[in-house]
């Protein structure tokens, strides 16, 4: 019988095929239980952005166990000098992309999305419509910026069956007020004020925290702090339960000059996926960050 035009092509597509799913025998899909469990036992956790389908197969056949769909995208996709210009739908339409191009795979990663600046400011009920549109875009958890009045949002989703990511140090949607992108946390009170926050953030309901460039020996002291909420850390050194970096500046194709935090992981590497894997490597085995290169 012949196909119609309504048919569903059982195999293959007229612009290339999605990645196989990894190899990994033993990889089960990732969970807060599984995540902790890690936590548990000293295994870092990895994590990179994606913002579409393929890329997001790709990450999850390397074995990058966190995907965040990170607001990152207004500035290495659409070109904008900031993040404060990206929309809720913009996020939606990446979040449900990322999520169906896992789904056509293995499907283990962890799908966080991120709410864009405005998009839970104004108040509890805000973010908690905000957070329902990416979770129902597929988002495992939705992670928002800030410390102090931050914490009763957090709360108010946690409680709704929300899992929430916090993000402590540099937070790009306010890079504006911090003066730039710098360091956050240096001196004994700015250092203090982050440990007071993390720890609301923690006893809050908050699962994951990233910490974006804070000094390594804060972001260590905060994971001690926190063996509820697992750190991860952007610029904030080895000490952190886990590692992310924005995927267009580990794969050396970013439209500007790399952090000093990032590692350019394409090197002596044929593929993204091998890339991406090294990455997951040198997470796993500690040989990244070095804190005497990557960190302050």
């Amino acid at each position: 019988m012949s196909q119609t035009n309504n048919e569903t092509p059982t195999s293959g597509t007229p612009y290339g095929t999605l990645p196989s799913a990894s190899p990994l025998p033993q990889r089960k899909p990732v969970s807060l239980p599984r995540l902790a469990e890690m936590r548990e036992r000293g295994e870092k956790i990895t994590m990179l952005t994606a913002y579409d389908a393929t890329f997001a197969a790709v990450a999850d056949a390397a074995g990058v166990e966190c995907i965040l769909v990170g607001d990152s995208l207004g500035m290495v996709c659409q070109g904008l000098s900031s993040t404060v210009g990206v929309s809720l739908e913009t996020m939606q339409y990446h979040t449900a992309s990322v999520v169906r191009g896992l789904q056509r795979v293995q499907a283990t990663a962890w799908v966080i999305g991120d709410l864009p600046f405005g998009s839970y400011h104004e108040s509890k009920e805000q973010a908690l419509r905000s957070a329902s549109v990416l979770m129902q875009a597929g988002a495992h958890m939705v992670k928002l910026e800030g410390g102090g009045w931050t914490t009763e949002t957090v709360r108010f989703l946690v409680e709704r069956g929300i899992p929430v990511c916090a993000h402590l140090g540099l937070t790009p949607q306010t890079v504006h007020a911090l003066g730039g992108y710098r360091v956050q946390g240096r001196g004994d009170s700015a250092a203090l004020l982050l440990k007071r926050q993390a720890i609301e953030l923690q006893d809050a309901g908050a699962s994951m925290l990233v910490l974006e460039m804070v000094p390594a020996t804060v972001s260590a002291e905060i994971t001690v702090q926190l063996p509820l909420c697992h750190t991860i850390g952007i610029g904030a050194g080895k000490g952190t339960a886990g590692q992310v970096l924005v995927m267009h500046d580990m794969l050396g194709i970013n439209l500007g000059k790399n952090p000093k935090f990032v590692r350019n992981f394409m090197e002596g590497q044929n593929s993204v996926r091998n890339a991406m894997a090294a990455y997951v490597a040198a997470v796993k085995d500690g040989s990244f960050p070095d804190d005497s290169l990557h960190a302050w």
